[in-house]
């Protein structure tokens, strides 16, 4: 007897096949049985039957790239991802984490989450539960409260630095002995079944008051070490968020070290640099011909993000826009922006060529405003600054700061920043053999962004829409490719004894639907959303997670923590 049967299906099956019409059994987890006959009597019998209405029945989504560290000790559904789609999570990308964390170190931690991930101070610091220090102890914990979807989970650089260096770890570089202390944590994580080791060199990537990140004061002497602590365990997926001074063929040295994986992140069609992202693939597929394992980590999303000048992520990356991080108060910040050489420094900064994923001159009529606070601006809400400067004959820094400073401090702007040109993004990174589509950024940025749809979008935008993908190849780039990548087993196919991780959707309606802003953080914190459209059904381990109406709360906790992976 199968604890479930859906039936009347139209089976995708994560792998690339040509869909066709049948039947799928679930017993203890796991797909018993895949069938040709639609009405699935073959199967035998079953506890529970779904009929699925000749809708799709495809793998569950992976997100490689999310951000749920925190929010998984307060949140075990892991929202809004569950309910679009995605059945297994990665979490501690680009090395933040919460874990090992001391005590003592808590609070620092948690404000720099709070400034480089655009996450809510007060929702981290009443949600957050501190049962642990260590990070075996950190995965214990998540598994002890029970998860919705599954979870891998990297050890993160910026943790690690923070917990053998203290206040020291954003200030200089470490010396052998901490090297050696970083590196036996990190061997430990990965015996306790981290995927692997990430971190970031991005230039954008700051923390309180603009200090860097932990993990940007790393030497070579330390990359090397953290890095081949993957070649001495002999397993894991090393993951980095790139800068400008780390380059492909010093990440393939680094592979050709250790013999693992390399996921490179971001690589976005970027229109300050819009020949860069070519290069750099041209360097994966050279490393890949070398037998050296690189990804190119690409999002199917125009990445964009809404902010406000009293909170400006996007422009953080700018060496001019220091004196405004570091300004304390809303006087000084202000005179800061009134500066006519802090505003020298910007116009020149911005007209730099070869500055990897910042914004540019280029996105000025890409920089709509979104939400005025004063009633007499109302009119200037749907208008782009660049188009607002050339008509008052200003630049654009000018006519972005002045409005920000004529009260509108809070004035909410939607930018959309890289893959900007859809044919170029299509041409260059969703059909890529090299490339992995993650980037959604899920549980990061809760105030700017909400991109963990983007398994809904690829179906409904590039496969229905578009037509620049089929839907079996779309299915297979967000379910059997990463996973395979990221060396989990068992998962992102339908296959007789893989894990029972199923989406059901009607091919002809799925997508995300619009933005909306909801308010379900710890203290009442508000966050962005995207709701599913077309989405009629989500199982993790065999056990329904979301239907027709969206989360199940009663659901249980049928995910898993993942800690085994194949070589």
């Amino acid at each position: 007897m199968h604890d479930l049967v859906i039936a009347n299906a139209r089976l995708v099956d994560g792998l690339g096949t040509p869909a066709r019409d049948g039947s799928l059994a679930v017993k203890d987890g796991r797909i018993a049985a895949v069938s040709d006959d639609r009405g699935g009597a073959d199967l035998g019998g079953a506890r529970a039957r779904v009929d699925a209405q000749g809708l799709v029945l495809a793998p569950g989504i992976v997100d490689l790239h999310t951000h749920y560290d925190a929010q998984l000790t307060w949140d075990p559904y892991a929202t809004p991802s569950t309910a679009l789609g995605v059945t297994t999570v990665v979490i501690g990308n680009c090395g933040f984490t919460i874990a090992p964390c001391r005590p003592a170190h808590r609070d620092l931690v948690v404000r720099n989450l709070t400034h480089v991930e655009g996450m809510s101070l007060e929702a981290m610091r009443a949600g957050i539960r501190w049962d642990f220090e260590s990070y075996p102890e950190y995965l214990d914990s998540l598994e002890r409260r029970g998860l919705v979807p599954n979870v891998a989970s990297f050890v993160g650089h910026s943790s690690v630095r923070t917990y053998v260096l203290g206040e020291d770890a954003s200030r200089r570089t470490a010396t052998d002995a901490e090297i050696a202390e970083m590196r036996r944590i990190v061997l430990d994580a990965l015996r306790a079944g981290a995927i692997g080791f990430a971190t970031s060199t991005l230039e954008q990537h700051n923390g309180e008051n603009g200090i860097p990140m932990p993990s940007r004061l790393a030497d070579g002497r330390e990359m090397a070490a953290l890095t081949g602590a993957l070649g001495e365990a002999g397993r894991g997926v090393f993951m980095l968020t790139k800068g400008m001074t780390s380059t492909v063929p010093w990440l393939e040295s680094i592979a050709a070290a250790n013999r693992r994986p390399v996921m490179i992140a971001a690589m976005f069609v970027d229109p300050g640099d819009p020949t860069r992202v070519f290069r750099e693939l041209s360097e994966i597929e050279a490393a890949r011909a070398r037998g050296r394992e690189l990804w190119a980590q690409v999002g199917c999303f125009p990445l964009g993000m809404e902010f406000t000048l009293r909170h400006p992520y996007p422009l953080e990356a700018f060496l001019a826009w220091r004196p405004a991080i570091v300004a304390e108060g809303e006087a000084r910040y202000r005179a800061v922006l009134a500066d006519p050489s802090f505003r020298a420094g910007l116009k020149a900064e911005i007209g730099q060529p070869g500055v990897p994923n910042r914004f540019s001159d280029k996105n000025w009529d890409h920089l709509t405003i979104a939400e005025v606070t004063r009633r007499e601006h109302r009119d200037l809400e749907g208008r782009t600054i660049g188009a607002l400067a050339r008509e008052r004959g200003q630049h654009p820094w000018d006519t972005f700061l002045d409005f920000g400073l004529d009260g509108e401090l809070d004035a909410m702007f939607d930018c959309r920043l890289f893959n900007i040109d859809e044919n170029e993004v299509r041409r260059l990174l969703l059909r890529h053999p090299h490339a992995a589509i993650a980037l959604s950024d899920a549980g990061a940025h809760l105030s700017f962004l909400c991109d963990a749809g983007f398994g809904l979008h690829l179906f409904g935008h590039w496969a229905r829409e578009r037509g620049d993908l089929t839907l079996e190849q779309a299915v297979r780039a967000v379910t059997s490719v990463v996973a395979d990548a990221y060396r989990i087993e068992g998962r992102g196919r339908l296959r007789a004894g893989a894990w029972a991780d199923l989406l059901l959707f009607d091919p002809k309606t799925v997508g995300r639907g619009g933005k909306r802003r909801v308010s379900d953080l710890p203290t009442g914190a508000s966050r962005l959303d995207t709701p599913a459209v077309g989405l009629h059904g989500v199982w993790v381990n065999g056990v329904r997670t979301v239907d027709e109406g969206g989360r199940l709360e009663e659901c249980g906790r049928p995910g898993r923590l993942l800690r085994d992976f194949a070589p």
